[in-house]
């Protein structure tokens, strides 16, 4: 069953162009074409990057993290509450006003007590800002070793400067070494980040990140068994170019550092529109919608690559939009917008705040200092006195 539904599925009609079969891609001991089992190395490699990660992490990155300062401020520990923790635990970490009612009289606890504790149960629960650290080194120093290590790859390579060279001879092309443990160096990557996103910082957008690493381990795979390296390499480059600036601005932005995380967000920017909107549709797009046509006709694996690459710009256009709009609200305000992916941690006095803007909105005095007959006391002075004027001008006190 296994093997029919393989013979199926790589159909030489499918993926490769017009009156060529696999019987034309037989390898000998100087030509060497990519094998889907190939990729079954990348499990290894990624669990070995997963021990490099760990001993980076915890004999360079937190020591770093220390040293320059990079500490969380003081969480209050929610008292130890049985009934609240079961439900936090099994129910709901963020529970509505009825269900907050409901727990502070099973608890026989007033409400603001019961707000509090989740608030402080659920700070406890946020990553510290050293893990959150430790995480933007490991994957900055990645993004910098696989970056300057496909510009090493590609840059002797023909198709980097000419991109008509990426259908010469298409699909007989042969596996150079180098191009191979590239791809094995970037899958790898991928495969570790799925095995530990049970351990990393969860933000917002944690489904999306599942998400968002299958389609890149997916697009990785079938570029390489479907043999389309040159512009698989490509690609990776041209992804691989902003990321490096993306985490050292989070690096900064842990420290503090205030306009250097500010300044490298705006280089960041300007990369990831011109690799994502300029250099990727004109170096991929174009060239595969049709320079490929010069070589061969249209077939099912030109019109399959064509749409996921076009998936993959969408994706561009959407996440250009929000940086567009963050850089759009920095040049306006001077300060740069939170990330909306990243949990705010609550403090204590977030009740106390919400509840002095209502009042201010309708209009509510609060007044400090109340006597107990009624009358005002302002900074210190003697208590005002209810006064009748009376016909020949004299007042009277009440």
């Amino acid at each position: 069953m296994a093997r029919s539904l393989y013979e199926w599925l790589w159909q030489h009609e499918f993926w490769l162009p017009p009156g060529i079969t696999w019987e034309d891609m037989q390898e000998s001991e100087d030509v060497r074409y990519p094998k889907p089992r190939d990729l079954l190395l990348s499990i290894p490699f990624a669990l070995l990057l997963v021990v490099i990660r760990c001993g980076f992490e915890r004999a360079i990155a937190l020591p770093l993290s220390s040293k320059l300062g990079v500490t969380d401020k003081h969480r209050p520990k929610a008292e130890p509450n049985p009934v609240l923790e079961t439900f936090y635990s099994t129910c709901c970490k963020n529970p509505e006003e009825g269900q907050l009612l409901g727990l502070a009289r099973q608890c026989q606890l007033p409400l603001r007590k019961v707000q509090r504790w989740f608030r402080r149960r659920r700070n406890s629960d946020r990553p510290s800002l050293p893990k959150k650290f430790s995480e933007a080194c490991w994957r900055f120093m990645f993004y910098i070793i696989s970056f300057f290590t496909g510009l090493a790859v590609l840059y002797d390579k023909p198709w980097l400067w000419d991109h008509r060279e990426c259908w010469t001879g298409y699909p007989q092309q042969p596996l150079h070494p180098s191009l191979f443990w590239y791809y094995m160096l970037e899958l790898s990557f991928y495969w570790s980040l799925v095995f530990t996103l049970p351990f990393d910082v969860k933000r917002k957008d944690f489904k999306e990140q599942i998400i968002h690493h299958a389609a890149t381990i997916f697009l990785i795979s079938f570029s390489y068994c479907a043999n389309y390296i040159r512009i698989g390499t490509l690609v990776m480059v041209i992804h691989d170019a902003s990321d490096c600036f993306l985490e050292p601005t989070k690096i900064f932005n842990y420290m503090k550092w205030k306009k250097t995380c500010d300044s490298l967000f705006m280089i960041f920017s300007a990369v990831f529109l011109i690799s994502r909107l300029v250099i990727y549709p004109y170096t991929v797009l174009y060239n595969t919608y049709y320079y490929s046509m010069e070589i061969f006709q249209p077939f099912f694996g030109y019109y399959f690559v064509n749409a996921l690459l076009i998936i993959l710009q969408l994706l561009h256009v959407f996440w250009s939009c929000l940086i567009i709009h963050m850089v759009y609200k920095f040049i306006l305000q001077g300060t740069m917008e939170k990330d909306m992916r990243s949990d705010t941690e609550e403090s204590d006095k977030d009740e106390e705040s919400k509840k002095t803007q209502e009042k201010e909105k309708n209009r509510i005095p609060c007044f400090s200092n109340v006597t107990s007959n009624n009358s005002i006391q302002r900074n210190g002075a003697e208590p005002l006195t209810h006064r009748t004027h009376l016909p020949n001008g004299h007042a009277k006190e009440r």
